[in-house]
């Protein structure tokens, strides 16, 4: 399964041509820019589009993917807009 994050400070965000291509590979029109925020990572169509537009996907973002096991549970970590795709938390059990 592959997921999108951002590798740079700044936060996630779609570049306009990005948004665009979603669009028009999903069928689904007049998107927000909060609809797009509400997009799963590991939407294939958004995956798609950010493995097509590479270094022109994202808007004051680095968007990159991270494949890791299908089915694998997943959180967005993020500090100051940096993101990275964790699969395990080692919880602190008092």
């Amino acid at each position: 399964m592959k997921v999108v994050y951002n590798n740079c400070y700044g936060g996630f965000g779609l570049s306009e041509e990005a948004e665009k291509l979603y669009m028009k590979y999903s069928g689904k029109e007049n998107l927000t820019w909060s609809d797009f925020l509400c997009i799963p990572r590991h939407d294939p169509i958004l995956v798609r589009v950010v493995e097509e537009l590479k270094d022109s996907s994202g808007i004051c973002a680095d968007l990159d993917i991270e494949e890791i096991p299908d089915g694998t549970p997943y959180i967005i970590d993020e500090y100051d807009g940096l993101e990275r795709v964790v699969t395990s938390i080692d919880w602190i059990i008092p």
